[in-house]
This record gives structure tokens, C-alpha cells and sequence, in this order.
């Protein structure tokens, strides 16, 4: 709850700060952006909160998104599949590399750290294989279809409204089921939740897969809002916002600690940084270097709350 209340605090300051410094964070364009694209964020960042607290990581969400956009474009513009087939192919697609990846790790017993990193760049070279390094995307076809990622209703933007409905059922599922709780047990303690009983395999397994449709889900909503997806590049770095947002709201490397809130929080507070980076002037290529330090201060502060709980 203290990192909750925390960050709550640093985001309403930031939020103030850009607020009344820049007049141009205030414009409804702006504020309609900065909005998608914490949707954006959020969205795949449940998926890296899901493995994270398992005591896992998933380093192939950004060469995922790349592979997934790539498929909607070519199955929708090339194949001419319907829009229904297009998704759901992808979608599909999605669950599948999560249900690989969970396999791996925990029949194989490979650390997810090598699974993901193989993923990573299995994946997008599979991208640039099967698209010849060429950009695919939508052109000026697909118009209803696009609303979904650039569309509003009542003045808010659909990616957010569909992010709420996400988080509620995510939030529903770590936080009020028995598959919650083995989450919670798998991550704090694999011995001690095997030994109670706790389906560690399975539990292991559904969380690579919950990941990878979350990520599914997002890579179509990104690609659908660049309207342009090129296989070398869409997508990259996105796991390491990913994990930025699930620690700066509270998950714990180390497994068994976080909430689907605290990654929404962390998801704001870090698209808000990148934000202010562009509004203040800050040249775009320390983005990274924000990050990473976001990054970082998010681990030492883990660090710190643990031994200090330890110690009393």
C-alpha cells in the first residue's frame, strides 16, 4: 500500500508541475495522446506484471508486437482475410508463443531470462524473413477498424475504455481467484507452493500465455495506430517499458509482490516522463537514459523496503 500511496503522490506532482509549466500538456490533442498511449502501455504491461510475479520475465514482448502487427497487416491487406479472422489469427498466434514459452520453462527447465532473450530475437527476425524487411501497413483501407486505437466515445479514447475493461478482468483474476492466489505462492515460494500442492507447472505455463495474449492485444492496437508497422524496428524496447512500469508500481523482481494497480500507476507515471521529456526539450535520444534510471530506482527501492521489512 506504501508504494501505491508513493507513486500516487510522484504522478499528481508531475501531473501538476507539467500542468502549470507547459501550456502545451494541456491541449486536448496532448491529453488524447498521452492517454492511448498509457492504454497502450498498460495493456502489455499486465502481461509483464503476470510474469513478474511469478518470479519470471518476458523479454520478447516488443519482437512480439513486431510479429503480430506485421501478420493483421499482410493477413488483412495482402490475404484479404476478414477483419474478425485477422484478429483472432493473431490473437491466436500470440497465445501460442506464450504457451511455447511457458513449456519451455517449465518442462525444459530453461530460465525465462534465455527463453524470452531467444524469443526476442527469434522473433523478429521471423519479421523481417517473412515481410523481406519490408514495411507493411494498412494504407487508407480499414477506417472502422482503426477507431479501435484512434477512435473516442464520449470523449474518451477507446484504448482506454478497453484497457479498464482488461484491467477489471486481470485485476479479477490475481487478485479474487484461487489461480491469483497460486500466483502470489508460486512467486513468494516455488518449493513451498509445490509442496502445498500448488500446480507450479500450470500456473507457470497460464501466466506466459495471459502475458502474450495481453501483449497479442496491444501489438494490434499499436499497430493499428502507427498505421504502418516496419519489421525492424516497431516494437523495440517495448518489454523494457514494460518491466519499467511493473517495478515502478510495485512488482518485485524477485517474485510474489505487485498489483494490476500499481503496473497502471507505474504505466502512467512512465509514459507521463516520456511525455515531459518531449514538452520540456529534453532531447529524445536520453529517453532510454530516463528509463533506465526509472529503472533502477524502482530495483534500489525494492531493495531497500525488503531489508527494511526484513530487519523489523
Amino acid at each position: 500500500m506504501a508504494k501505491l500511496i508513493g507513486i500516487s503522490v510522484i504522478l499528481c506532482i508531475l501531473l501538476a508541475l507539467l500542468a502549470l509549466t507547459q501550456p502545451s500538456f494541456r491541449t486536448s490533442q496532448n491529453m488524447a495522446n498521452l492517454s492511448r498511449q498509457i492504454a497502450f502501455l498498460g495493456i502489455y504491461s499486465m502481461g509483464a506484471g503476470i510474469v513478474i510475479l511469478t518470479g519470471g520475465i518476458d523479454l520478447s514482448v516488443g519482437s512480439m508486437m513486431g510479429l503480430v502487427g506485421v501478420l493483421l497487416a499482410m493477413t488483412l491487406k495482402e490475404m484479404g482475410w476478414p477483419v474478425v479472422a485477422g484478429v483472432l489469427g493473431c490473437l491466436a498466434v500470440s497465445l501460442l508463443l506464450g504457451w511455447l514459452h511457458g513449456l519451455l520453462i517449465t518442462r525444459v527447465r530453461l530460465q525465462p531470462f534465455i527463453v524470452t532473450l531467444c524469443g526476442l530475437l527469434f522473433y523478429r527476425g521471423i519479421t523481417r524473413y517473412i515481410t523481406s524487411d519490408i514495411t507493411k501497413g494498412f494504407g487508407n483501407e480499414f477506417e472502422t477498424f482503426k477507431e479501435l486505437a484512434n477512435g473516442s466515445l464520449s470523449g474518451l479514447p477507446i484504448p482506454v475504455l478497453i484497457l479498464s475493461v482488461l484491467a477489471v478482468l486481470v485485476g479479477c483474476l490475481v487478485h479474487l481467484s484461487v489461480y491469483g492466489r497460486h500466483l502470489y505462492a508460486v512467486g513468494g515460494n516455488e518449493d513451498a507452493a509445490r509442496y502445498a500442492g500448488v500446480p507450479v507447472h500450470q500456473v507457470k505455463t497460464i501466466a506466459y500465455v495471459l502475458a502474450a495474449g495481453l501483449t497479442g492485444i496491444a501489438g494490434i492496437l499499436v499497430a493499428l495506430y502507427t498505421n504502418a508497422v516496419q519489421p525492424a524496428s516497431h516494437g523495440q524496447f517495448y518489454e523494457l517499458y514494460a518491466i519499467a512500469a511493473a517495478v515502478v508500481g510495485g512488482c518485485s523482481l524477485r517474485g510474489g509482490e505487485g498489483t494490476v494497480i500499481g503496473v497502471l500507476l507505474g504505466a502512467s507515471l512512465l509514459q507521463l516522463l516520456r511525455n515531459a521529456v518531449n514538452l520540456v526539450g529534453i532531447p529524445t535520444y536520453l529517453e532510454y537514459a530516463v528509463i533506465g534510471g526509472v529503472i533502477l530506482v524502482g530495483a534500489a527501492m525494492d531493495e531497500l523496503v525488503r531489508l527494511k521489512w526484513k530487519k523489523s
